[in-house]
């Protein structure tokens, strides 16, 4: 029998269902936003063309139509999550780019709206670590006494060698800087790292999730890596420049990593969604439903959990 405490469906690791049932007792969902923000390492300010992975609309694939107002983006997208789930509430995700990357004014202008709708629980920021002042922090944190904030830090790996690889523009000690101001005024943080960049290893990508495991964050999205269209990693996997994950490694490698994380941590994704007409590789990233119940299989015939090595650590 399964002794995991926080799953409500039987899963070995943390589940954001669980979060978000014992949180807010009702069905939430994320509503995607693209507030029409850009980011340093697209505009010069660090560099030029975003990260090598990422598409034109800056990780915002499925976020709402940036041609209309943030509202009429709201209003679309939870119209359908409410003729799936008819008493669901929602958290306003602003995806696309990076969302704290502007003047305060800008900020404070695409958040107003949502802390006047009842239905909408909380705010998530999608944002990079290097892109948070005190200021913009500060106001967060008066946000996050009436609405929940929740800061998503894009990192994707721990080791610089490979950041500077992929045109992030920051290290992971900038990382370290911003959680360590987030936690500061209180603000939860939720981790996004990819498995399979160009020239990591197994053990890196482990390591990666093992360092995570240890520090104050809350929450974390583990994302394979996609080629997409019109992309720097497009020509160097067309070129045969590094070799991607097969699915089986993939599996092997997101089981073990989930061993070192805290249980505290909750575990928002455990792959990714790329989109369909856009996606080169790997194709078998498709099914991800049969991804998560191979993750689900692997971990209930090896009888292990989320953080059953984590002790091992910390003592």
């Amino acid at each position: 029998m399964n002794q995991f405490k926080y799953s409500l469906d039987n899963k070995r690791y943390h589940t954001y269902n669980y979060y978000l049932k014992n949180k807010y007792h009702q069905k939430v969902a994320k509503v995607a936003l693209n507030a029409d923000f850009t980011c340093p390492n697209r505009d010069g300010s660090k560099g030029y063309g975003g990260c090598i992975f990422c598409s034109s609309s800056g990780s915002g694939d499925y976020a709402g139509n940036v041609h209309d107002h943030l509202e009429k983006q709201f209003q679309t997208i939870s119209q359908i999550m409410k003729r799936k789930w008819p008493e669901c509430a929602y958290i306003a995700y602003f995806q696309a780019n990076t969302n704290t990357y502007g003047p305060l004014d800008k900020i404070k202008k695409m958040i107003q709206p949502f802390l006047e709708k009842e239905d909408v629980k909380g705010i998530a920021l999608a944002t990079r670590p290097d892109c948070l002042s005190e200021e913009i922090v500060c106001y967060l944190s008066e946000v996050n006494q009436t609405k929940d904030v929740y800061i998503e830090l894009g990192l994707q790996t721990i080791h610089d060698e490979t950041s500077k690889l992929i045109n992030r523009g920051h290290t992971y000690q900038e990382f370290l800087d911003g959680l360590a101001l987030c936690r500061q005024y209180n603000l939860e943080v939720c981790v996004h790292i990819i498995n399979g960049l160009p020239f990591e290893t197994k053990e890196m990508m482990i390591e990666t999730a093992k360092t995570l495991g240890q520090l104050d964050i809350q929450a974390l999205k583990i994302h394979m890596l996609f080629v997409v269209k019109n992309t720097k990693l497009q020509q160097m996997y067309e070129n045969h420049e590094f070799e991607m994950l097969t699915r089986q490694e993939y599996i092997d490698i997101v089981v073990e990593q989930l061993r070192y994380i805290n249980p505290e941590i909750i575990l928002e994704r455990l792959t990714g969604d790329g989109k369909i007409d856009d996606l080169i590789a790997p194709m078998w990233s498709i099914k991800k439903v049969t991804i998560l119940n191979d993750i689900d299989k692997q971990m209930k015939e090896r009888d292990i959990y989320q953080g059953d090595l984590y002790k091992k650590i910390v003592q």
